[in-house]
């Protein structure tokens, strides 16, 4: 019975997202868990959030230039164009033909960045993100999410050390940066068996090799 609940679980795909805020780690994590993954001799997608198609490469631009003054709904309009081009041309097809794909952010960094930092899970708008999410989605979520987290000044620090150009997101106040991080621990607190927090201040190894173990047993792997 427990080699074929492997044998079923290998032959399905699996789709699995790194959150967290600004100089956490995602990528990093991203391309780590990403050769494990291959060294075992899966196939693996690895790809990021706002982009993934051409499309959506297109409106990531947009969405990051601080010159254009998005206010949140539009910024989570975009984002929802973005995600079912991605979804529709990257996501889906790869988890259909059973390949592991790593995305680094989801629909839980618009939860957390235009909705717990940026005001749209307010009173007036508590289901706006969600609401979108299900009917361009159809509500489809990760199997496993791991976010990363760091104190504030840690994170910002890393993403001015690797950052070529700053975004919208890196030179916001740190209140926003506050209620972004406080964001991520209430969705893994509400969906803790989706959502499994990492601290980003481990040595980078000793976090893969969490992460990696996670992902196995997902996959009903030793």
């Amino acid at each position: 019975m427990a080699d074929r609940a492997r044998e079923e679980s290998a032959s399905r795909g699996l789709f699995i997202t790194f959150e967290g805020g600004e100089g956490v780690g995602k990528s990093t994590q991203t391309a780590l868990l990403a050769s494990a993954l291959r060294d075992r001799g899966h196939t693996v997608v690895t790809t990021r959030e706002p982009g993934g198609t051409p499309a959506a490469e297109s409106l990531r631009s947009l969405l990051l230039d601080p010159a254009h003054d998005l206010d949140a709904v539009e910024q989570v309009l975009l984002l929802n164009a973005a995600r079912h081009s991605h979804m529709r041309g990257v996501i889906l097809p790869a988890v259909d033909r059973s390949e592991i794909v790593i995305c680094d952010r989801f629909i839980d960094s618009t939860r957390a960045y235009q909705g717990a930092a940026g005001g749209l899970d307010t009173a007036t708008q508590p289901d706006l993100i969600m609401d979108l999410h299900r009917m361009v989605m159809q509500g489809r979520m990760p199997d496993l999410t791991v976010i990363l987290d760091a104190p504030i000044e840690t994170g910002l620090r890393r993403a001015a050390a690797r950052a070529t150009a700053t975004d919208r997101f890196e030179t916001a106040q740190r209140r926003f940066h506050e209620k972004l991080r406080q964001g991520f621990l209430d969705i893994a607190g509400r969906e803790p068996e989706r959502c499994h927090v990492l601290s980003a201040t481990d040595p980078q190894q000793d976090i893969a090799a969490r992460v990696l173990k996670l992902v196995l047993s997902r996959l009903g792997q030793p």
